[in-house]
């Protein structure tokens, strides 16, 4: 029994050289770093292949969280793995400074939004050097420096001037909390914020947008140039909020209107059984439409109508279970095929900006507008038989006096006026004049042929995209460059006059109220009129932030030139990306707003491509619980577990984790497994005591053919981010040196210093304090960082023995090591010679043999 300490006097005892001291390595290699700047990136002289690595814009929020922690941890390992592998890699850093979330905090604090911000923003460098992400820090960037946003408006007027950026009066989507406008995609599902969870409302304002309605087609059949390299899930999402719909519009007269009503309508072939319209409430036409009554009751149940509906969000609007509420607004329209009268209702189940804010109801075929006529006693008419064949030759019908066909019994379709439900099914034209009996497909085809020939309608297409809204009521962020002249023109900037510069917050109530607060900037805001002098005013609001993020890729190839936003001809060597990092939350809003820039960028003749990022990896979310952490819920905090396991532990934590797309819940992870593994691989580096000169040929072949197959195997594993899978077989091959240091020839054996050198080459990639601390141990100069991925020995990766395995009545009796070439005949001589198998069969009779060879052999006796 050993003896115990004397309590009284605690020995203290300095670490051995075999101790594995995180936090000293950590201190050791960020000094060292920082003196040499490894990861910078030259724009000429270089001429090895390129790639170009990107994580998503970070936040400037203060310190990491572990969301951080995983994004940049697996940015990293694909950075550090394509330059491993011979590759010039530009893996740049930047600031996402401006927004909401800084003034927020600044008016809290009563401080300027800046002062928050740049403190945040240092604070976070720090923790990023310390994490080890190995970045060009010589080109950082920060969208709220005037150096960035000047670009921001310099795109904004090569838009202007295109046409694609204009302003307009509208219903917007209105967040009553930080006061201040959101686009659709700000809007989540629930009908809330995604910034500050307040239910969105509606409110009419004048605002800019970006025509980006215009490049819809684009972006959707462009999204097939990503299949395979961005993630399924993504693309889907993309293709959905883009919403492609393809149709007809048609027109439809109005009494007492000259201009006519124009509908959008995927199913042409209903307009037979067309029997009312039905218009957004909130929509300009409705608005008119009213006017145009000369009944007040019709027109003050109206207004209270819109006051009720304006209280409901868009989503809670389109739920299809909800009731349909709506108010005839006196007026009619004529079918311009069948020339039927039919009334015209406002309904709170359109919206203003789909199609052109109008729908034409077809109660027996739609579910939505059987409902409202139901509710309203409106006619239903039903004309496509749903039970009659699509294909094949049908027989001929009698038809009635109107030459309409007469169904027999068993066909007669169900009435959705009586069911309740619409018929929404393929099938054949009834009750529709020259055109019963027509399929869907053919319906479709010539009745939109006739409006066309009519002057009555055409073929068309609508989006679910609505374009994107710009305009922000608040302080921190891009100023518009337009000067709103007192005729009321809009004047851009001059280009030689930006950057337009955010004024000084002194004086200023930044408090949201509505309207922009750099209104009441009056010395920035009062400017002459650059035609002629007299009085102008600069325009007040701000630029929605995914306009900052939506070209920072192109800035990160010249931060520093003041004289353009970026250079083509980098653009043309570094562009575009070709591995993008981060949160599938950007699934919609940035990556379409980024797409979208980069296509008009491609039309002005800047780039050379029209897809900004090649390829997409998108992580998981780091739980606690099976919850989101967040600074309001708390969860785990990252520095407490940096302070206490390291950084490589955490980062080769996150690697092990699982695949990158999937959640990690932290408590089901060990980072003190990880942070005992890396001790153990580092003492491997302390015990190697072969020479680096030492002729690896000579060692244990069975460790040498581990590690090639190693060698071989982990580039196909990183490049498809199966990140757990490598570092599970660098586990492996740590236990397999470990075997051998511990026997035979043991730290000299030459085998044990290649794969040891392997182990470290493979661990830069998730930790590489610890692979930089263990590369300088095993004697070389240099960092590891700069060392090129060993190839595998193609002799070491063919088999020279295989196990076969050997059951009798379907229990393993033996295992026996045999060439891969043996014969079948052979290998079943061994099996029934084995031992193993001669006592499991005794003296009964063996009936049939199978073998697989070399893997099985079936032994059936009785």
């Amino acid at each position: 029994m050993a003896p115990e300490h004397d309590q009284s006097a605690p020995v203290t005892e300095a670490p051995s050289e075999r101790d594995y001291d995180f936090v000293a390595i950590q201190k050791k290699w960020q000094a060292i770093w920082e003196e040499r700047q490894p990861f910078t990136v030259a724009n000429e002289g270089d001429n090895r292949p390129r790639k170009y690595v990107m994580d998503m814009f970070s936040y400037p929020s203060g310190d990491l969280h572990m969301g951080h922690a995983e994004a940049f941890a697996f940015g990293d390992i694909v950075a550090r793995y394509w330059r491993q592998q011979g590759f010039q890699v530009l893996h740049p850093v930047g600031w996402d400074s401006f927004g909401l979330p800084a003034e927020n905090a600044a008016i809290k604090r009563g401080t300027d939004p800046r002062e928050w911000t740049y403190a945040n923003i240092d604070q976070q460098r720090a923790a990023m050097k310390a994490y080890g992400v190995s970045v060009d820090w010589t080109r950082e960037i920060h969208t709220s420096d005037p150096e960035y946003y000047k670009w921001n408006q310099w795109l904004f007027l090569k838009m202007y001037e295109k046409g694609l950026a204009y302003r307009k009066d509208s219903w917007v989507n209105w967040d009553p909390v930080d006061q201040t406008v959101l686009a659709n995609e700000q809007v989540l599902a629930d009908g809330t914020s995604d910034r500050s969870g307040a239910v969105v409302v509606k409110k009419k304002l004048t605002q800019w947008y970006f025509k980006i309605t215009d490049y819809a087609d684009r972006l959707l059949d462009d999204l097939n140039q990503l299949e395979g390299s961005w993630p399924a899930k993504v693309l889907a999402m993309q293709r959905n909020w883009i919403g492609r719909s393809v149709g007809a519009d048609v027109e439809f007269s109005v009494e007492g209107r000259a201009d006519r009503v124009t509908v959008f309508t995927t199913r042409p072939d209903t307009l037979y059984g067309v029997t009312f319209m039905v218009v957004a409430p909130e929509s300009d036409l409705a608005a008119e439409l009213v006017a145009g009554q000369d009944d007040e009751q019709i027109r003050a149940e109206f207004q209270t109508f819109l006051t009720e509906v304006q209280k409901s969000s868009e989503i809670e609007r389109m739920v299809a279970d909800r009731p349909k509420n709506g108010v005839f607004l006196g007026r009619w329209a004529t079918n311009p095929l069948t020339g039927d009268r039919i009334p015209i209702w406002a309904a709170d189940y359109v919206l203003a900006d789909y199609g052109h804010g109008a729908v034409m109801a077809v109660p027996a075929h739609d579910q939505r507008d059987l409902d409202f006529a139901r509710k309203y006693d409106l006619p239903v008419r039903v004309v496509v038989d749903v039970n009659a064949p699509v294909t094949g030759v049908i027989p001929a019908l009698e038809l009635d006096e109107n030459g309409q066909a007469i169904l027999p019994d068993d066909l007669e379709p169900s009435d959705p006026a009586v069911t309740g439900e619409a018929l929404a099914g393929e099938g054949r034209l009834m009750n529709s004049g020259p055109f019963t009996g027509l399929s869907k497909a053919n319906a479709i085809k010539r009745i939109t042929e006739a409006l066309e020939a009519s002057g009555d309608g055409r073929a068309a297409k609508t989006y679910r995209l609505r374009d994107w809204l710009i305009s922000r009521q608040r302080f921190w962020g891009t100023p518009i460059p337009i000067i709103h002249g007192a005729d009321g023109t809009e004047i851009p900037v001059p280009e030689d006059q930006l950057p337009v510069v955010l004024p000084s917050t002194e004086g200023l109530d930044l408090k949201p109220k509505g309207q922009s607060p750099l209104g009441a900037a009056t010395s920035w805001v009062e400017v002459p009129d650059p035609r002629d002098g007299s009085p102008a005013l600069r325009d007040p609001d701000t630029m929605d932030t995914f306009v900052d993020s939506s070209w920072y890729y192109l800035r990160y190839l010249n931060p520093n030139d003041d004289t353009r936003a970026f250079d083509p001809a980098q653009a043309d060597k570094w562009a575009p990306v070709d591995q993008y990092v981060g949160g599938v939350e950007h699934a919609i809003l940035h990556l379409l707003y980024a797409r979208f820039i980069t296509k008009v960028l491609f039309d002005l003749g800047y780039v050379n491509f029209t897809e900004p990022f090649s390829a997409l990896l998108n992580q998981g979310m780091v739980l606690s619980g099976g919850s989101k952490m967040s600074k309001s819920k708390g969860g785990v905090n990252l520095s407490d577990e940096l302070a206490e396991h390291g950084v490589d532990a955490i980062r080769l934590t996150m690697a092990f984790a699982g695949p990158p797309e999937d959640d990690i819940n932290w408590e089901d992870v060990s980072p003190a497994g990880a942070a005992k593994f890396l001790a153990r691989a580092f003492r491997l580096a302390v015990d190697v005591t072969s020479s680096p000169d030492a002729v690896w040929a000579d060692g244990d072949q069975a460790l040498r053919r581990q590690t090639h197959r190693f060698l071989s195997e982990a580039p196909g594993l990183v490049e498809a981010f199966k990140f757990n899978v490598v570092v599970a077989r660098l586990m492996e091959l740590v236990n397999a040196i470990r075997k051998v240091v511990d026997s035979g020839a043991g730290p000299a054996d030459p085998a044990v210093r290649e794969a040891t050198e392997t182990v470290t080459l493979a661990l830069s990639l998730f930790s590489p304090y610890t692979a930089s601390e263990m590369w300088e141990r095993l004697g070389y100069d240099s960092d590891v960082s700069a060392f090129g991925w060993r190839k595998a020995d193609p002799t070491l990766l063919v088999e020279t023995s295989v196990t076969a395995i050997i059951q009798v009545n379907g229990k393993v009796r033996d295992r026996v090591d045999v060439s891969p070439k043996i014969a079948s005949d052979e290998l079943e001589a061994l099996a029934r010679s084995s031992a193993a198998v001669q006592r499991a069969v005794g003296d009964k009779e063996i009936v049939n043999v199978i073998v697989r060879a070399p893997r099985l052999v079936n032994i059936a006796v009785k």
